[in-house]
């Protein structure tokens, strides 16, 4: 990455701090203007925030809830290079996510990414959807190789034989089984965590980064925007001379010019060790579908995300989408198709549901959601750019998009990394989990336990987080409740059993904080 700006680990300008918070909605409260106004913090959101700041471009970013609040909380966690739009005849999105893929594991966000094996059962009675994965798998190959990504980083596609399948997926079924074709993407260590990632980058360059700030209305003619910090109620106008709505499935509540049409999928928690695959994803063809699955994407602390479901959903229903009980049973019921022991909603940990923005061609406006493409729209009215559709892969892109009809500069984020990438110090008594949640910034997230040695337990016992991520999540990550810390700054709150006991742990580690280490500014 010797081509590459990197920040230093714990940059001052990056910490988004109660007291930097504070600082910023005063100077935007009396009356600072700004280039460029984003509504939405998401990973739309601050991927415009950190594109227009890093072309010299003065940026506020004001989200109504915490990061990561809406859709881009409840992905796949997955950086993916977009074989299934090949499958679906999207040549063009195949290619753009590939491309992006590349910018993001080689470059990016290295330290938040790790390869991971897709693994497609080959059973004696449907060879081929076998042999279709595969071939799809090698043409992704193809992909990967044009568009840069970085020699090693994932293996080419293969067949392998039936005692190798049963070690990557212990729990697949035995009967018939001839094998597996094995294709390689990239996982994200939390979408999340992502976003929160560039929020602080974006920051580091200078991006006032507000939390808890509702848009109540746009003047789109003067560029005046209309807020409210809902922790004090106090009513402000930002000025700005571009406003960029980037509120995803909500960006027509903004801009009345678009129509979306929103799909809703759903994702089940379960035990890894029901499904067996903890050294990678068992992938399971939907049957009568070309090009769908149903995919188990292990975790960290021994639980695996199955999913997902993909079918529209009523606008104005999703502020806080719940998965439906039919979709958990089907996810289910098709992953045990795969399983020796079959898995139910019994056996389920939790489930979550999110919203995805799809933007309708014209010419396809009869399409079932699964088949709307995940191409993204930028269109401008006035003093205003409505960027949404898309997906988590491609934000680099759809925000460089949105930031040209800005400014002539020249794009810079495809050289600039995250916080948090780079060289990473000899330190062996810092647990495995935490380098690969927060890069090189892993040793000053522990650090923060010395003198209080319980951070460094986990905040459940069943848990893979730690008080210490906690602290930092508070200290440097502009969580500012509890439930910031139970849903995105941690996942915990994933499980339906984890979410009152880490509720408790967490306001009790808040309640004594007063105590512990300040990170500097």
């Amino acid at each position: 990455m010797t081509d590459v700006t990197l920040l230093r680990p714990l940059d001052p300008g990056s910490l988004l701090s109660a007291g930097r918070r504070d600082r910023d909605l005063q100077y935007l409260a009396g009356g600072g203007v700004v280039d460029v106004a984003v509504i939405g913090g998401g990973i739309t959101g601050v991927g415009v925030a950190l594109d227009a700041v890093t072309r010299g471009l003065s940026v506020a970013l004001l989200e109504a809830d915490d990061l990561a609040n809406g859709t881009s909380r409840w992905s796949s966690k997955l950086v993916h290079g977009g074989v299934r739009y090949l499958a679906k005849g999207d040549p063009a999105v195949a290619w753009e996510s590939a491309v992006e893929r590349a910018i993001i594991a080689g470059r990016m966000a290295p330290h938040l990414v790790h390869p991971l094996a897709q693994v497609v059962p080959d059973f004696a009675e449907d060879r081929r959807s076998a042999r279709l994965a595969l071939l799809g798998q090698r043409a992704g190959d193809g992909l990967r190789i044009a568009a840069g990504t970085p020699a090693g980083l994932l293996p080419r596609a293969r067949h392998i034989d039936a005692d190798v399948t049963r070690r990557l997926v212990p729990g697949i079924r035995s009967t018939d089984l001839r094998g597996s074709s094995v294709g390689w993407d990239c996982q994200l260590i939390d979408d999340a965590r992502l976003v929160v990632a560039v929020a602080r980058t974006a920051a580091a360059y200078g991006a006032r980064i507000l939390t808890r700030t509702r848009v109540d209305a746009i003047d789109q003619t003067g560029g005046e925007v209309s807020a409210v910090d809902t922790r004090s109620g106090q009513a402000f106008t930002v000025r700005a001379t571009t406003v960029v709505n980037a509120t995803g499935a909500w960006a027509a509540d903004l801009d009345d010019s678009i129509t979306l049409h929103p799909s809703l999928g759903t994702h089940v928690v379960v035990p890894t060790a029901l499904v067996g695959a903890g050294h990678g994803s068992l992938t399971v063809p939907v049957p009568g579908t070309i090009g769908r699955f149903i995919l188990s994407l292990p975790q960290p602390g021994g639980i695996s995300y199955v999913g997902l479901t993909d079918h529209e959903v009523d606008p104005g229903s999703y502020a806080n989408p719940s998965p439906p009980t039919e979709d958990v049973a089907w996810i289910l019921a098709i992953l045990s198709l795969a399983l020796e022991r079959p898995v139910g909603p019994a056996d389920a940990l939790g489930a979550f549901a999110g919203v995805r923005p799809l933007v309708q061609a014209d010419d396809h406006a009869d399409a079932a959601s699964a088949d709307i493409s995940r191409r993204h729209l930028v269109r401008r009215t006035d003093r205003m750019i409505t960027v949404t559709g898309g997906k988590l892969t491609t934000f680099r892109r759809m925000a460089a998009d949105t930031v040209d009809l800005i400014t002539e500069a020249p794009c810079r984020t495809r050289d600039i990394a995250l916080i948090g990438a780079g060289p990473q110090e000899a330190r062996p008594d810092v647990p495995p989990v935490l380098w690969r949640r927060y890069g090189n910034e892993a040793p000053v997230v522990w650090d923060l336990g010395e003198l209080r040695q319980e951070l460094r337990q986990p905040i459940l016992p069943q848990g893979s987080y730690y008080g210490v991520e906690a602290e930092f999540g508070l200290a440097a990550e502009a969580a500012l409740t509890v439930e910031d810390l139970v849903d995105r700054r941690t996942r915990l709150g994933l499980v339906e059993g984890f979410r009152e006991p880490a509720t408790r742990a967490l306001t009790q580690l808040a309640g004594d904080r007063a105590s512990a280490p300040e990170l500097v500014e």
